[in-house]
């Protein structure tokens, strides 16, 4: 019996089976457990060691470390997290991803639970078809769950056999007889394996039924987890092409950590792999390296055959978890090095790149909403500081006397307002993104919620900008208010301010304990202000204490500032769902 062509489709079936089963799974527990992320993500502010705890369990739950690491990047390029909190997440992925080929050693070669696939079906079907709660995620993930075993199964029977396939065998081997140099080549050839299939868990699972099947020895099954750990950094590296620089430096310091780590493994490789021997030994297993491949292996009764494949999948398995432990432990205290070294290597190519802006996301929406829309979150604040300090710039135009600068800060004003109506489209179209997706009721409700918010922030703006035309005009017309008139424009415009910066606060933490009550007598006593001062206003007029020019452009300005109060209010009343 050959191996062909028809071989090689049922192969890349079957993995494509298990791939499509990791991905239900992962992103059916992503949706599932959104919350959960959210505070495991809020321990990641801590400290780095506490960013390795948070990767870990992030990518632990989800089965993904791709999912963990680019969804790292695009806190960092959002603003979220800094490179030093990103390097503890990073590292901790790496143990995390480990935990797939634990699952595939004791479930999937020990264990039968092929055979449940079916009762997992038919527990996980109904599920499908509740709307309450998140028993339909979960159904994904038992669904995927299932199919990944599934998978599993289809690859182990679908790789040839070695009494059947000789030539195969003699073919692998004559790359394993090099010493170093073949543990190079199954580096690549790993590294190479997880680029294709975009997933280190699928390229582990495959390693680790070559090993069981006999194709490969232990310790070139071992070389080629080093290769699959540098080629699951490619992810991050993809996602952060079109982020910023902050991006680009949080994915090269997961490349340099894996780089770095592997090359000090080669290093040490021998001697790690009896290690790794005693390990299994210890824990009652064959020692790995001495189980053989071929016709050693044809010759074993079902029994040895068994203990053997028991012994070389869990010992892989070890080794996985061993490395990227180690390579935590010695490279977490250098993380500041790490990131000080992606600095030198990825250096900004304006000023612009140092901003934080959602429009350089171009990833794609991320499978978890709840943990998308945290970037949403982050965006709209950055957006209510866009409108404050139009606002500080606006008032600041009141005591501009020299028309020179006058225009100059209207300009800067105009530009500021420009970028309001770009983050408006940006974050929106994001938001619609987020809204195709399945959705929770609290995750429905606070996409229409920012997008309420979003929508009076861009008003904001275009309010102030229409406030500083107003004085353009005043400024062109040579009109001057009287110091009254100031003194009231003054005490008005800090009112506002007063009504942003709480807004901002508001922005900056929790929506569910945002304070309408401060809010609200904040917007009254802009409105009392804005009814007293034109009633003194007409009072004047009357007296002709003024020209009646100055009364227009004094009362149009008193009229805007009411406008944009009400504008804010709104904002902060969108965060209880008021929309």
């Amino acid at each position: 019996m050959e191996f062909g062509f028809l071989d090689i489709i049922k192969v890349l079936g079957a993995l494509g089976f298990f791939i499509y089963g990791m991905k239900v799974m992962s992103e059916g527990i992503q949706k599932a457990a959104g919350d959960q992320l959210k505070n495991v993500l809020g321990t990641m502010t801590n400290n780095r060691y506490m960013g390795v705890l948070s990767g870990f369990l992030i990518t632990a739950l989800v089965q993904s470390s791709s999912a963990t690491t680019v969804m790292t990047v695009s806190f960092v390029n959002a603003g979220l997290l800094t490179l030093i909190q990103s390097a503890g997440i990073m590292m901790g992925a790496n143990i995390g991803t480990t935990i797939t080929a634990w699952l595939v050693s004791a479930f999937g070669f020990k264990v039968k639970i092929v055979s449940l696939a079916l009762p997992i079906f038919a527990v996980a079907f109904p599920m499908m078809f509740v709307r309450k709660g998140n028993y339909r995620f979960w159904a994904e993930f038992l669904i995927g769950f299932a199919l990944l075993f599934m998978g599993l199964d289809f690859l182990k029977s679908s790789v040839p056999d070695i009494k059947h396939n000789p030539d195969i065998l003699y073919f692998l081997q004559s790359f394993a007889d090099w010493g170093y140099g073949s543990y190079l080549i199954f580096i690549f050839i790993g590294t190479l394996l997880t680029i294709v299939v975009q997933s280190s868990s699928a390229s582990m699972t495959i390693t680790l039924v070559l090993v069981a099947k006999g194709w490969i020895t232990f310790d070139v099954a071992a070389a080629m987890v080093l290769g699959e750990n540098v080629g699951t950094t490619i992810t991050a590296e993809l996602a952060s092409i079109v982020g910023n620089v902050h991006a680009k430096r949080s994915a090269r310091i997961h490349s340099m950590f894996n780089i770095i780590g592997v090359t000090w493994m080669l290093l040490v490789f021998p001697f790690f792999l009896q290690l790794v021997n005693y390990v299994c030994v210890g824990m009652g297993f064959f020692p790995p390296l001495e189980t053989g491949t071929g016709a050693e292996i044809s010759s074993m009764t079902p029994e040895a055959a068994r203990m053997r494949e028991s012994s070389v999948t869990f010992g892989l398995s070890i080794f996985h978890t061993l490395f990227n432990l180690m390579n935590v432990i010695v490279l977490i205290g250098f993380a500041h090095k790490l990131a000080e070294l992606a600095e030198r290597l990825i250096k900004p190519k304006d000023d612009d790149d140092e901003k934080f802006s959602l429009e350089y996301i171009g990833s794609g929406v991320m499978a978890s909403v709840e943990l998308s829309l945290l970037e949403a979150k982050k965006e709209i604040s950055n957006f209510g500081l866009v409108i404050s300090k139009m606002g500080k710039e606006m008032a600041s135009l009141l005591t501009e006397k020299d028309a020179t600068k006058l225009k100059k800060r209207i300009k800067k004003i105009k530009k500021q307002e420009d970028n309001s109506d770009q983050l408006e489209l940006e974050v929106g179209q994001y938001l619609v993104r987020l809204s195709e997706a399945e959705l929770t009721e609290k995750s429905s409700i606070l996409i229409r919620t920012m997008l309420s918010m979003i929508n009076d922030l861009e008003r904001s703006a275009d309010v102030i900008y229409q406030m500083a035309n107003t004085f353009n005009r005043k400024s062109d017309a040579k009109i001057w208010f009287t110091p009254s008139q100031r003194e009231k424009l003054v005490e008005l415009f800090n009112k506002v301010q007063e009504g942003i910066d709480h807004m901002q606060v508001i922005l900056d933490g929790d929506y569910a304990r945002a304070d309408l009550k401060k809010a609200l007598e904040i917007e009254q006593e802009i409105n009392d202000m804005r009814t007293k001062f034109r009633k003194q206003h007409l009072k004047s007029i009357e007296a002709g204490d003024y020209n009646i020019k100055a009364g227009l452009v004094y009362v149009d300005l008193i009229s805007s500032a009411e406008k944009l109060g009400d504008h804010i209010y709104d904002v902060v009343r969108a965060t209880k769902g008021e929309v």
